[in-house]
């Protein structure tokens, strides 16, 4: 499902454009650096737009959307004649949920004057991403008296910037960017005036740098300099539908996990790399974090030398070309990253991380959705915690994983995970301790928050836990039938 939103591109007098990061906590574009916007709700077909007669129905919604979703999250509102208390009391009611904007200007005989939207893009969310939007993006004046104030919630800051300045901090790799964002930025920053900016924003395809667009989805996802993000559909395991396969570098570029066996996804692959290749950024090779059908599966179909560790390179039935020490530096974009062996998930796996920004590239040791399942005998529990420890020794930013979406708070997410597992095991400590038990027989005790038809998969888990228990002489096993020691 796709859903109709709305995004406001602030600016100022001196051309500095309010931007806002989205708390880490947010299931879309949670801790990246974005416009005040938001969907579009039922409620906002009923707000009084002045001057729409010749706006289509859902052109006159998202206009609604960008005036109440721009009050919401930062107190501006572009409709005069509301005293400053009842634009507080007012905002307060919108945020929880007691009162209509709508009926609110209403009331009062105001309406939102559509003039001061002016149209500045569309973008529609690929398909790959979980949360799906088609975003209507508008410019509007900072209205006369109006300041700017984030409340804490949805967003954890937000500060008027210059278009340049921005786009040098993604470029240094200290602040997330989606494509229509840095394309909005970009704009901004190079057009003599906003005005001129025009034909660039609603029409990406005549900008200078000509960010590839194809029906309102773009086509390349770098999110930060020297990171793009290519999700291809692969078999893999439920909730994840895609692998993120990433393109590491500027001129020279290595291709991480191209997993797909599917010609048709390895075509849009192939595609990505040819347009790349047309603006001077070519490939260069392929790494694989682990052996994995869902990372491995397109490879050897872009013809180029295959990268691995010694024990990822033993289970795959192709060889490979390098072999991969850990520690190993690997020269690719502005800053370089080091390649860590962090096994756990697979003996082999390999993840990398980023100098200087601490980005990681973190294939299945986290995932963006859902969890990571520990697969005996492959699999070690014991090597996977000490994999998230060492990690964390590197003081990880941003971790890209191979499911799911970006995670912006990359040492936070670490200790939950860790946090997790050890609960997860402190859970079948407590079922062993009242019986001796086959792995099934602990599932209910020990996965309650998981539902019956994934038991396959969480059992799995439950083994390495117990596997680990038995290692460390706090569990015994006989037969199929663990115990306590």
């Amino acid at each position: 499902m796709v859903r109709p939103a709305a995004s406001v591109v602030l600016l100022r007098q001196d051309g500095h454009v309010l931007w806002v990061r989205r708390g880490d906590q947010l299931r879309f574009a949670g801790g990246f650096y974005a416009f005040p916007g938001g969907g579009v709700d039922e409620s906002d077909a009923q707000v009084p737009l002045s001057n729409a007669a010749h706006l289509e129905k859902a052109e006159a919604a998202c206009i609604a959307a960008a005036a109440r979703e721009l009050f919401e999250e930062t107190g501006v509102l572009v409709v005069a004649g509301v005293s400053r208390e009842e634009k507080r009391a007012l905002r307060q009611a919108l945020l929880d949920g007691t009162a209509s904007f709508g009926d609110f200007l209403t009331a009062r005989g105001l309406a939102v004057d559509a003039r001061k939207f002016t149209p500045a893009g569309r973008w529609i969310t690929p398909p790959a991403m979980p949360i799906r939007f088609d975003a209507r993006f508008y410019l509007v004046e900072v209205p006369e008296g109006e300041e700017v104030e984030i409340w804490p919630g949805e967003l954890s800051d937000g500060a008027f910037i210059a278009p340049a300045d921005a786009l040098r901090l993604w470029e240094e790799g200290t602040a997330l960017l989606h494509p229509p964002a840095w394309h909005t930025l970009k704009s901004l920053a190079l057009a003599p005036s906003p005005r001129e900016a025009a034909p660039w924003l609603l029409d990406p395809s005549r900008a200078p740098w000509k960010l590839p667009v194809e029906d309102y989805v773009v086509k390349r996802i770098e999110l930060q300099r020297g990171v793009i993000m290519v999700p291809l559909r692969t078999p893999t395991l439920p909730p994840a539908t895609h692998t993120n396969c990433f393109l590491l570098g500027d001129d020279q570029l290595q291709v991480v996990d191209p997993g797909s066996p599917w010609p048709e996804e390895q075509r849009i692959l192939s595609e990505t790399l040819e347009r790349l290749a047309a603006d001077g950024r070519k490939a260069a090779g392929v790494i694989l974090t682990h052996y994995h059908l869902d990372h491995v599966g397109g490879a050897r179909a872009l013809g180029l030398p295959i990268a691995a560790t010694k024990e990822t390179a033993a289970r795959l039935d192709f060889k490979v070309d390098r072999i991969i020490e850990d520690g190993e530096r690997l020269e690719a974009g502005p800053r370089g990253w080091r390649m860590l062996h962090l096994p756990g998930h697979t003996r082999g796996h390999l993840c990398l991380v980023e100098e200087k920004t601490g980005a990681v590239i973190a294939g299945d040791l986290v995932a963006g959705t859902g969890t990571v399942i520990i697969d005996p005998p492959e699999g070690d529990m014991a090597d996977y915690l000490a994999s998230l420890d060492r990690l964390l020794e590197q003081k990880p930013g941003t971790l890209y994983p191979a499911h799911g979406p970006v995670v912006p708070a990359g040492v936070e997410k670490l200790r939950q995970y860790r946090a997790h597992r050890l609960e997860r095991e402190g859970r079948v400590l407590a079922a062993l301790s009242r019986e001796p038990a086959a792995p099934t027989q602990l599932l209910p005790a020990a996965y309650p928050d998981v539902a019956p038809e994934m038991y396959p998969f969480a059992e799995r888990s439950l083994l390495a836990h117990l596997i680990k228990l038995v290692r460390e002489g706090r569990a015994a096993e006989s037969g199929d039938r663990y115990f306590l020691r």
